[in-house]
């Protein structure tokens, strides 16, 4: 499972952290589901998989999905394919927020 991106933490002083906003939260869950959508994608594709005689043990598919996943989330972080948007634009909707 994709780990969410990690959340800016602004600081009032060193000893207070302030909690991220919202708007922060609901853009960094929207990136977290654009990344997972990504990683099927890729998975579809067949990224990762070897089928010859050098193919691995059943280790090999999991570290295949680390792989696609580290792809996706820096897919993500460079700007991804858009969805993170129309994600975040939904969830601003839903919940009524102007900010």
């Amino acid at each position: 499972m994709l780990s969410p991106p990690s959340l800016p933490i602004t600081r009032a002083d060193a000893s207070h952290p302030t909690p991220p906003t919202r708007a922060q939260t609901r853009a960094a869950a929207a990136q977290a589901l654009e990344a997972s959508f990504l990683a099927e994608m890729l998975k579809a594709t067949g990224l990762g998989e070897q089928e010859n005689s050098f193919t691995g043990s059943a280790g090999e598919s999991q570290f295949a999905s680390f792989h696609r996943e580290a792809i996706a989330a820096e897919i993500v972080r460079k700007g991804g394919i858009g969805l993170a948007k129309v994600i975040e634009a939904a969830m601003k909707e839903t919940q009524d927020d102007i900010a």
